[in-house]
């Protein structure tokens, strides 16, 4: 083969190349310039402005609007519960709140030598968030009633019967006298202080004040916290007294004095039909025995309350992780 026969390679393009090319760009032009002509078009005879979106396309416009801006306007929710007497219940929660419950409170003080963020609580114990004493509720525990000695008397005879007719119906005498009450009757009024603070402790949690040194600027007769109300305040109040009211139920039976301090504190997934799993004792201070009765207190009582609505879809998964601490005094 002559070497002056074979084709070099090179860069220029073909007539064929260049004609296909040149198609390509025209076609692009062509329909570039029917597009924006169509659109100049419809803004001069205002028809995009007529033109609607489908009903199902508008709605999740709206949606992802509103989820996006919920977002936006969020604040990262407190995690830590505190109980809060509804005595210092504020109709507004407080800013930049620390702890959450079912009732919103900002934080209050008797009087104070200082003003810093946090109230001043003289309490005794540092481990659980509390303003205020709220005394166990006492056991009523039935007692039998000693029958009273009396002089024995002798029998009483029976009165003839009056035989009735035959055939028709005994009559009982109604009874004409007047009662005081209507079955309205209000509850009897306490008879010491004891009994009316235990009264007006009632739909809160029980345990000690804490201790913390601060003062606030908001005086009242009662010392509060800063706490936000969420939709989980409810639900979690009553899974806290559902606990504890378990793990005081087993300490009475264990005849638990106070003879070993210490704490115990237990994770678990609270599922959304109120059933537990996943429980594990993350740090424990006690005994065996004493770890196990906080086991209890919160598998006994279980299933819990399935989850409203509400909390369905605030939570994105199917179950919360929770953690409980139980502290001997």
């Amino acid at each position: 083969m002559n070497p002056d026969q074979v084709r070099q390679p090179t860069l220029r393009a073909s007539r064929v190349e260049l004609t296909r090319l040149a198609w390509a760009l025209g076609v692009s032009l062509a329909v570039h310039a029917f597009c924006y002509g169509g659109y100049k078009l419809g803004e001069q005879f205002d028809l995009w402005s007529r033109l609607r979106a489908p009903a199902w396309l508008q709605k999740t416009r709206m949606l992802a609007a509103l989820i996006e801006e919920q977002q936006r306007q969020q604040e990262p929710m407190p995690l830590v519960f505190v109980d809060v007497n509804p005595a210092v219940a504020t109709p507004e929660p407080p800013k930049d709140a620390k702890f959450y419950s079912n009732r919103d409170s900002q934080a209050s003080n008797p009087d104070a030598e200082q003003e810093v963020s946090v109230p001043k609580i003289d309490g005794t114990q540092t481990e659980v968030a509390k303003a205020e004493d709220v005394p166990r509720s006492p056991f009523d525990r039935l007692q039998p009633a000693v029958p009273q000695q009396t002089e024995e008397q002798p029998p009483e005879q029976p009165k003839p019967r009056t035989p009735e007719p035959i055939g028709d119906l005994a009559l009982a005498k109604p009874d004409v006298t007047l009662r005081n009450d209507a079955g309205t009757a209000e509850e009897a009024r306490p008879r010491t202080i004891k009994e009316a603070l235990l009264r007006q402790n009632r739909t809160q949690l029980a345990g000690e004040k804490m201790k913390q040194e601060g003062g606030v600027a908001r005086k009242l007769e009662f010392t509060a916290l800063d706490a936000k109300a969420t939709a989980f305040g409810d639900y979690d109040a009553a899974l806290i007294e559902a606990v504890q009211a378990r793990w005081y139920d087993r300490l009475d039976q264990l005849s638990y004095d106070g003879y070993q301090r210490g704490k115990v504190v237990i994770r678990f997934k609270l599922n959304y039909d109120g059933t537990v799993s996943d429980l594990e004792v993350v740090d424990t201070t006690v005994g065996l025995t004493l770890t196990l009765i906080c086991e209890q207190a919160i598998r006994d009582p279980a299933p819990y309350g399935k989850w409203p609505r509400e909390l369905r879809l605030l939570v994105e998964k199917d179950y919360r992780e929770i953690q409980f601490g139980f502290h001997y005094n």
